[in-house]
C-alpha cells in the first residue's frame, strides 16, 4: 500500500510540474490558465505585446499575439492594424501568397482603414515578383492558382479603381497575359487601360500592345489577314500620335515585319491563281505587292512572275 502510494505522488509531482510548464495557478479567478491563451485586459497593451515580439522578430509568437486581438478584439481599431501586421510577418517569411491573402483581408474587412494605400502599394511589388518569376509555393505548398499575378493586379485595380496605381496595374496584367500567350486576354486588358484610365502615362505603352497582340494573332500557325492589316493599322496609328517615342522605332520595324508577311501571303495567293491559269487575278495581287510593298522581295518576284505570264500569253 505505502509503494502504491509512493507511486501516486511521483506521478502526481511529476504531472504537475510538466503542467506548470504550461499551466498557472491564478488566484483571482481561482483557475488555472495557460499563458499562451492567455490575452491581455485591453487591445492596445494586447497590440503593444504582439508588436514587441514582431520587432524582436519572433514571429510564430507575435502571428499568435495578433491574431488573439482579432478573436477577442475583432472590432477594435488594433484589429485592423494586427491583420496588417499579420500581413508583414508572411512577408518577412518569405510566404509572398500568404502576404498577399492577409493584406486583402485588412481591406476586406476594414475598408476604413489607414493601411489600404500601403497595402494596394506592397500587392502591387509581391504581384511583380511573382510576374518575374517568383516560385508559386508557399510554405512548401503549390499555390492553388495558376498565376498569382493575375489575381493580385486584378485585386489592385479593384481596390482603387481610380487611385494611383490602378492603370499600372492594368497594364501590368495585360503583360502577365501577353507572356502566357493568351493575347485576346491581354488585348482586353489593354484596351481597359485605354478606355478606364484615358489621361494615364500608360496609354500609349497600352495602344502599342494592342497593336503587338493583334501581330502576335496574325503570326499564328494560320496566317490572319485581317489580324494583320488590324494590327499594321494600329502601330502606323501609334506612331502618328507618338513620332518620338522610344516604342515608335519598334512599332516601325513592327509595320515592316507585318508588310512583308502581307506580301508574301499575297505572293502565295497569286502564285495559286497562276498555276490555275487564272492570269487576271494573278496579276491583280502581283501588282498589289509591288504597289504596297516595292522594297520588298516579293515585289522583285511578282515583276519577274508578271514577265513569264506575259510570255505564256504570248
Amino acid at each position: 500500500m505505502k509503494r502504491l502510494t509512493l507511486l501516486f505522488i511521483l506521478f502526481f509531482t511529476l504531472i504537475s510540474s510538466s503542467a506548470q510548464a504550461f499551466w498557472i495557478w491564478t488566484p483571482k479567478t481561482g483557475k488555472w490558465t495557460n499563458p499562451k491563451a492567455a490575452v491581455k485586459p485591453s487591445p492596445k497593451e494586447q497590440f503593444d505585446f504582439a508588436k514587441g515580439l514582431y520587432t524582436a522578430k519572433e514571429y510564430d509568437d507575435a502571428k499568435r499575439e495578433f491574431t488573439k486581438i482579432l478573436k477577442i478584439y475583432p472590432k477594435s481599431s488594433e484589429a485592423a492594424e494586427s491583420q496588417f501586421y499579420l500581413g508583414q510577418i508572411e512577408e518577412e517569411r518569405g510566404d509572398l501568397w500568404g502576404a498577399y491573402q492577409a493584406y486583402q483581408k485588412v481591406i476586406d474587412k476594414y475598408p476604413f482603414s489607414e493601411r489600404i494605400a500601403d497595402i494596394n502599394e506592397r500587392e502591387f511589388n509581391i504581384a511583380e515578383k511573382f510576374m518575374s518569376g517568383a516560385k508559386r509555393k508557399a510554405l512548401g505548398m503549390t499555390i492553388p492558382v495558376e498565376n498569382p499575378a493575375i489575381e493580385i493586379f486584378q485585386k489592385v485595380v479593384s481596390n482603387s479603381q481610380y487611385g494611383p496605381l490602378a492603370a499600372k496595374a492594368q497594364y501590368k496584367l495585360g503583360l502577365v497575359y501577353k507572356s502566357l500567350l493568351q493575347f485576346y486576354e491581354a488585348e482586353e486588358a489593354f484596351n481597359k487601360v485605354v478606355t478606364s484610365y484615358p489621361d494615364s502615362e500608360w496609354v500609349a505603352a497600352a495602344k502599342f500592345q494592342i497593336a503587338s497582340c493583334r501581330a502576335s494573332l496574325s503570326r499564328g500557325p494560320a496566317y490572319d489577314q485581317v489580324s494583320s492589316k488590324e494590327a499594321k493599322d494600329k502601330f502606323e496609328e501609334f506612331v502618328r500620335a507618338n513620332p518620338d517615342a522610344e516604342l515608335s522605332k519598334e512599332a516601325e520595324k513592327n509595320i515592316q515585319s507585318l508588310s512583308e508577311k502581307e506580301a508574301e501571303s499575297n505572293y502565295d495567293t497569286a502564285r495559286f491563281y497562276e498555276k490555275q491559269k487564272n492570269f487576271k487575278s494573278a496579276q491583280i495581287y502581283y501588282n498589289a505587292i509591288i504597289e504596297g510593298n516595292p522594297q520588298s522581295v516579293w515585289a522583285a518576284k511578282s515583276v519577274e512572275r508578271l514577265k513569264i505570264m506575259e510570255k505564256l500569253r504570248k
